[in-house]
């Protein structure tokens, strides 16, 4: 397999796979024909493409996209499902330390990210000193398409 034109590959399956089963229009899956579909299905080619071609500089980008995609697709359709600020952190946390098994490189990043992410999940009440991250995800939440937009400038001029 060309590592080169995986990722490529199986970007193009996935999306051709997501629009030929909306074209099929099953309505058993109509519920999953929405944005987090398409972002778990981003998230999943790059995942396959690192796990596959052994390449693992996209396999923080894989699993961050497809556990953002995963989270947002369950809020919408599992009534269990957590929806709190800390998921965030978790699934960044997730995505760090998936990076770290495979270069070695963030560990602690990783395990800050999780710690604070399982600490303001299962606190009862959020304490004082925290409540500014809160008030973070609740301006990237209510702005998300510039903090996109910024990422996607800032890995166009990273070297």
């Amino acid at each position: 397999m060309n590592k080169q034109n995986s990722l490529l590959g199986f970007l193009l399956i996935g999306l051709g796979a997501y629009f030929f089963l909306r074209h099929l229009n099953i309505p058993e899956l109509s519920p999953f024909y929405s944005w987090p579909s398409l972002i778990l299905v981003i998230g999943g080619s790059f995942l396959l493409h690192s796990y596959i071609a052994k390449d693992y500089t996209n396999l923080f980008t894989g699993a961050l996209l497809f556990g953002f995609g995963l989270h947002f697709l369950a809020v919408q359709h599992f009534p269990f499902w957590i929806d709190h600020w800390a998921s965030y952190l978790l699934i960044i946390g997730i995505a760090f330390l998936l990076h770290y098994q495979k270069t070695k490189h963030n560990l602690i990043p990783a395990l800050v990210l999780l710690g604070l992410g399982l600490f303001a999940l299962f606190t009862p009440t959020t304490p004082m000193w925290l409540l500014w991250v809160q008030q973070i995800f609740d301006l990237i939440e209510s702005f998300w398409p510039l903090v996109i937009i910024g990422f996607g400038i800032y890995l166009l001029k990273k070297k």
